[in-house]
């Protein structure tokens, strides 16, 4: 497969085709580009003016325009960041995320983790298909063109059609519409933050109240849970077609800096939005997008519409290819593009009842999404430390191998994992789904004043999951990583590796 931002191949090498790798190892003849070719989907996944949303959420938690900027950036930054370390796994082992996660979980005990993956990004990506249905119904509606039935009924159709298709289609056609995406919400957006600056009123910003250590955590935990640890089990999934000897921390740096860039502009300009105006603020927390219209000239509608699909679109995209992938590894056996396919449905399927059906639904839904946080910071732990446990590359052939040296499902750190998660949601709670009150379960044993306490809101549980498994797997995994790389190299990975 030829890389679509590498200037060393012709217009006739640079072809769209269907990309027929599943789970299988990248061949070195395959690899191709640098690591500032990551920017390019990694910027057009997080450009989405809902950024600017995340601004009021931000200072919901009741803290400064300081504070929240602080918690904003270092959450953005280091969850990114985060994101970049997995993706140097990608192009040590030239495999997808959810497959080089097998060196720590063995083949056949990752396949928990990999459901968790699976059931994440497909609801991401119904989310993300949601909002942007619903902001196109809003824009039409307040320029008297609609907005109802019909109107949803076919910007569900472009937006699940594009979405589909680019995650059938592959990475290829991937890197094609992210660079679009970029380029095009880029401008539009900038336009934006021109159009509605005159909003924006100082001396009632810096006038906010400075809020609690607690709520300064909850706030910096939230931003990273919708940034980039909603990111990091797909972080390799593009990575993985990188020549082996590019550099480690350009990986990182490119990752983290295309990922990181948009939002971090984003968030600040929405803090002071929503700094400006309790009205616009209390807006966007009942409607994320359509609330931002509320500011805009008329004649600017259509491109903000414009911008918030496709920017939604761009998240939505990389979801959908990655949690095919995520299906392959939980182990269905069937080609990469029906299982994108299969998923593609599904977005489709709960789009339609949220969209149609749900009404209120789409706040539980989402809450639900952010209970899987736990888990998946769980297992980011025991990856990062597995991945600084090693010197050498992933023995690719034992990636698909129950008998090889990464094991079949090894206790260690399948059991780091369900006790983080467990431990993490003892100390988080959620309001958002009243099914989920249970969490939060710790907090009062542990004196941090129960589920309605100064602590409630923290949301500790993410970074204590984290923490924990991370320490766990460095404490308790060493000797097993040692034994893995003393073992003699294996055969080539042989194709029908999707059987395990």
């Amino acid at each position: 497969m030829t890389h679509p931002q590498d200037p060393r191949h012709s217009g006739a090498d640079r072809q769209i085709h269907l990309e027929t790798q599943g789970l299988d190892v990248i061949g070195d003849a395959d690899r191709k580009g640098t690591p500032s070719t990551l920017f390019w989907p990694w910027f057009g996944a997080n450009v989405s003016v809902l950024g600017l949303s995340y601004g009021a959420f931000a200072l919901g938690f009741h803290i400064s325009f300081w504070q929240a900027l602080v918690a904003g950036v270092l959450g953005i930054v280091a969850s990114f960041v985060l994101c970049g370390l997995i993706a140097v796994a990608g192009k040590r082992g030239s495999a997808p995320t959810m497959v080089l996660s097998r060196a720590a979980y063995g083949v056949r005990g990752n396949r928990l983790p990999s459901v968790v993956s699976w059931i994440l990004t497909v609801g991401w990506e119904t989310a993300l298909a949601t909002l942007a249905t619903l902001a196109t119904a809003t824009v039409f509606a307040r320029l008297g063109w609609g907005g109802g039935t019909e109107t949803k009924a076919v910007a569900l159709l472009v937006v699940a059609a594009l979405t589909v298709v680019g995650g059938v289609m592959g990475f290829d056609l991937i890197m094609r519409i992210q660079t679009v995406i970029t380029l095009i919400t880029g401008v539009l957006t900038v336009i934006y933050i021109a159009l509605v600056a005159d909003h924006i009123d100082w001396d009632t910003v810096s006038a906010i109240p400075a809020g609690s250590a607690q709520q300064f955590i909850g706030a910096l935990v939230f931003v990273m849970t919708g940034f980039g640890l909603g990111w990091v089990n797909a972080a390799a999934d593009y990575s993985r077609y990188l020549p082996r000897d590019s550099s480690s921390r350009g990986v990182i740096g490119w990752t983290a800096f295309g990922a990181s860039a948009a939002p971090l502009l984003l968030l600040v300009f929405g803090l002071l939005l929503a700094g400006s105006s309790d009205k616009l603020s209390e807006a966007i927390a009942a409607d994320p997008i359509g609330a931002l219209t509320t500011i805009l000239p008329t004649w600017f509608l259509v491109p903000f519409a414009l911008v918030a699909v496709l920017g939604l679109i761009g998240g939505a995209v990389l979801d959908i290819y990655s949690s095919g992938l995520a299906l392959l590894s939980a182990g269905l056996r069937v080609p990469r593009y029906l299982a994108a396919f299969v998923d593609g449905v599904l977005m489709i399927a709960g789009s339609i009842y949220i969209v149609f059906f749900g009404g209120a639904f789409l706040d539980e839904f989402m809450g639900f999404l952010t209970t899987l946080g736990v888990p998946i910071a769980a297992w980011c732990g025991v990856m990062l430390a597995d991945l600084a446990l090693r010197h050498r590359d992933y023995d690719e052939g034992d990636l698909y191998r129950p008998e090889g040296r990464y094991g079949d499902a090894p206790v260690l750190p399948l059991a780091l994992t369900v006790a983080a998660t467990a431990v993490g949601w003892g100390l988080v709670t959620n309001t958002a789904a009243n099914w989920l009150t249970w969490q939060g379960y710790l907090l009062g044993p542990l004196g941090l004043g129960g589920k309605s306490g100064e602590w409630a809101y923290a949301n500790l549980g993410v970074l204590v999951a984290l923490a924990l498994s991370f320490l766990g797997t460095l404490l308790f995994g060493r000797g097993r990583v040692r034994t893995q790389e003393a073992a003699p190299p294996s055969p080539p990975p042989y194709e029908g590796s999707p059987a395990v």
